[in-house]
């Protein structure tokens, strides 16, 4: 009678499509805050070396 609750087949490409999304949402904030990170210490840098010489 209830076939559909015991049919899984479409279950395992759900999970797989929420990991995957999870896995793209942690790899853009991570990208997000490595690039900020990143661009700090250049700019740090950059003043540094410009009061250094200056």
């Amino acid at each position: 009678m209830f076939k559909l609750w015991k049919d899984e087949e479409g279950l395992t490409t759900v999970e797989y499509a929420l990991l995957l999304a999870l896995v793209v949402v942690a790899g853009i904030t991570a990208w997000n805050t490595l690039g900020d990170t990143v661009g700090n210490a250049v700019s740090d840098s950059a003043s540094t070396i410009a009061n250094a010489s200056g």
